[in-house]
């Protein structure tokens, strides 16, 4: 049984966003086999409640402030000029952690240092320096949730305004050379698909996808005649924002056009201020900002939207529609990476009058909807079950890649 130290940038409860979900199973599946601590930074909105959650099955469980402002991040900007690292990377360093991590190293020993996403990198090297002695070396595992230079890549072929498409490839230049250099650095890297691999050049890297627990959520039973079209996600993640802009300005006023009694339902944290205005003007649209009880919305749905045009790894969103049996319409980019299967599991569409064209496909079509749920809800049972697929883990924290502790290995032997 090895002795994990696992780094998070968000707290991994609840499950309302698709870091928070990987974190949380890879959490899971840990704690069964080793002694894990978990070291996360905290928000506002982080309760207590979800941080006694957590200590049920990890041997610790602490925290560190995540501050977030304009001043915060125009300062981190101006040290990315200097250090000429990404702004990402540098909006995340903060005294705080430095200081949690200062006393964690003090008062244990780890044979592992887990960094959840690449925003953690920094932290686990600067804890394997301090660990570091005579035979003693922790083994370095980074679990990389998505490229990051493609997603901001992505978001620079999107932005219409040249100043902005100027930064954003800059930032996504730097973002590859930091990941490229990170990931060089770790004794283990874990992509969620076979493309953020490729990406990288790294065959002997793992690839373990995102999974959930479809046992725990029962099929959604939604009324005779659905009406909803429904986003689900974080809209401070500007991919997220960028996708629902797009629907808003570009898909919807067609589907409304053809089914006057549809509504768009925006539901998601921090909602940009432009979206919120935009959406005031159109018909039919509503942002209700973060939910509790997503269940009302989900059984009034028609169709499940991904409208992304930006991303990385794998969008969690897809895996939560197909849990729920609700019939799914995507790009191609928010089905990347995922076992999808046009016209079986998911529609997908990339241009907007085709998108619009596959939504009001399932108001016309009940039992293609059905059809699409079922195969949907099939899929995650057989492929995106933790029970199932993060036993893969193991090639991870097996034994024979176990930590150069000498003494401590004769001992618990």
């Amino acid at each position: 049984m090895a002795r994990i130290l696992f780094l998070t940038q968000v707290l991994p409860y609840p499950l309302n966003s698709g870091a928070k979900v990987r974190a949380y199973y890879v959490l899971r599946y840990l704690t069964q086999h080793h002694t894990v601590s978990l070291v996360s930074f905290i928000r506002a909105n982080d309760s207590e409640d979800a941080v006694a959650h957590l200590r049920q099955f990890c041997a610790s469980v602490q925290t560190a402030p995540m501050h977030r402002s304009r001043r915060l991040t125009a300062t981190a900007a101006l040290r990315s000029l200097g250090t000429g690292l990404p702004l990402l990377i540098e909006r995340d360093e903060t005294a705080a952690m430095y200081q949690l991590l200062e006393q964690v190293v003090a008062e244990g020993e780890y044979d592992y240092i887990h960094a959840d996403q690449t925003s953690m990198v920094r932290y686990a090297r600067w804890v394997q320096d301090r660990l570091v002695g005579p035979g003693i070396k922790p083994v370095l595992v980074l679990d990389a949730h998505n490229a990051l230079f493609k997603v901001v890549t992505r978001l620079a072929e999107a932005q219409r305004n040249p100043v902005m498409h100027r930064l954003l490839q800059r930032e996504a230049k730097r973002l590859a050379r930091y990941e490229k250099e990170a990931y060089a650095r770790f004794d283990h890297v874990v992509f969620v698909t076979e493309e953020d691999r490729a990406d990288f050049d790294l065959p002997s890297a793992a690839v373990i996808p995102i999974c959930r627990e479809p046992a725990a959520q029962p099929v959604v039973q939604t009324i005779d005649r659905p009406f909803r079209v429904t986003f689900i996600g974080p809209l401070h993640w500007p991919p997220n924002a960028d996708g629902v802009r797009w629907m808003l300005h570009e898909i919807w006023p067609r589907i409304v056009a053809h089914k006057p009694h549809a509504r768009l339902t925006i539901i998601g944290a921090d909602p940009p201020a432009d979206l919120i205005e935009a959406s005031e003007s159109a018909l039919n649209v509503e942002v209700t900002g973060y939910v509790d009880d997503l269940l009302p919305y989900l059984a009034e749905t028609a169709a499940f939207i991904v409208p992304l045009r930006a991303g990385g790894g794998m969008r969690v969103k897809i895996i939560d529609g197909w849990t729920w049996g609700l019939p799914i319409v995507s790009t191609s980019v928010g089905a990347e990476g995922i076992e999808t299967q046009q016209g079986r599991n998911i529609l997908l569409a990339d241009g907007p009058v085709e998108f619009a064209d596959r939504v009001l496909d399932l108001f016309s079509a009940p039992a293609l909807a059905d059809s699409l749920g079922a195969s949907g809800r099939a899929t995650v049972e057989e492929q995106y079950d933790w029970l199932r697929v993060y036993p893969a883990w193991a090639d991870v924290y097996g034994e024979d890649e176990a930590p150069l502790v000498i003494a401590e290995m004769m001992i618990h032997a």
